[in-house]
């Protein structure tokens, strides 16, 4: 593969596949293929042939049991007819370059299934969660997202700050053991925050952060920076006309960088030598 070719992963519940797939062409990605899970389970659909996975957001299984709970288990024990369990491709992924992108319910998924914050490389294992928001309700607006930019995470190189749209009912992050915030703190791991919309620093306070995430956590990435996940829709803001203000003449058109940044990254380490 001498581009970026993105694979986004639908089915039980996603529905913003056509945002992702949209968005990741209009960063540059030469391929944007849509796949249900049932294709690739039936080795219609191979993981190995994109560098670039996509979870887009929606509710799984209609979030019984849990966001993304059940398809965790899906993604965890299924085998293809043909080939090495799902969760090895995934990992073969990241071993070979590649890029994972979980966006809210894809976020959920990707924390469940353990590949998400990944520390001391215990992958597959569940670390932190995301539970209910702290208001009781399911949120809907345009929050202001603060960037770590000492983050290894490769989607957001050279970001300060976004604005994108939440909208989930699950987005608290939770850590399964005292001292693991710290852990993230400290090796950076968290890589965007809710901000107040004034100052534009990390806050709990709502509604600028609207599920009482601690220290404002709105998105992690691995150890590796190669695999994100973020509660916010970054594919949500791909025109213009998407930012909630547009006809008052606020933003400042589309932001796709989180998708430009994955793509200029595969295009660049495609071009260097193999060792």
């Amino acid at each position: 593969m001498n581009d970026a070719r993105a694979l986004v992963i639908t089915g039980y519940g996603t529905n913003c596949e056509k945002e992702c797939a949209h968005a990741a062409l209009l960063a540059g990605a030469a391929v944007a293929d849509i796949a249900h899970f049932a294709d690739i389970i039936k080795g219609r659909i191979l993981i190995a042939d994109y560098n670039f996975l996509i979870f887009p957001g929606g509710f799984l299984d209609g979030d019984d049991l849990g966001a993304a709970q059940a398809a965790a288990q899906r993604w965890k024990y299924s085998r293809p007819e043909k080939g090495v369990p799902l969760v090895e491709q995934l990992l073969s992924c990241v071993r070979d370059g590649g890029l994972i992108l979980g966006i809210c319910n894809g976020f959920q998924l990707l924390v469940k299934l353990g590949l998400l914050p990944a520390l001391d490389g215990k992958y597959l294992e569940r670390q932190v969660s995301l539970a209910n928001n702290a208001s009781a309700r399911y949120e809907d607006r345009w929050c202001r997202l603060a960037v770590n930019k000492n983050s290894p995470c490769l989607f957001t190189t050279g970001i300060e700050s976004f604005y994108f749209p939440v909208r989930h009912g699950e987005g608290k992050l939770v850590p399964r053991e005292p001292g693991l915030l710290e852990r993230l703190i400290a090796e950076n791991l968290i890589v965007v925050q809710y901000a107040d919309q004034k100052s534009g620093l990390p806050t709990e306070e709502y509604p600028d952060n609207p599920n009482g995430s601690p220290l404002g956590i709105a998105g992690v990435c691995d150890p590796s920076g190669r695999i994100f996940g973020l509660m916010p829709h970054p594919e949500a803001y791909n025109h213009p006309t998407n930012h909630p203000a547009w006809t008052r003449g606020e933003g400042e058109g589309a932001d796709l960088k989180v998708f430009e940044n994955a793509v200029d990254h595969l295009r660049r380490q495609r071009s260097l030598p193999r060792p």
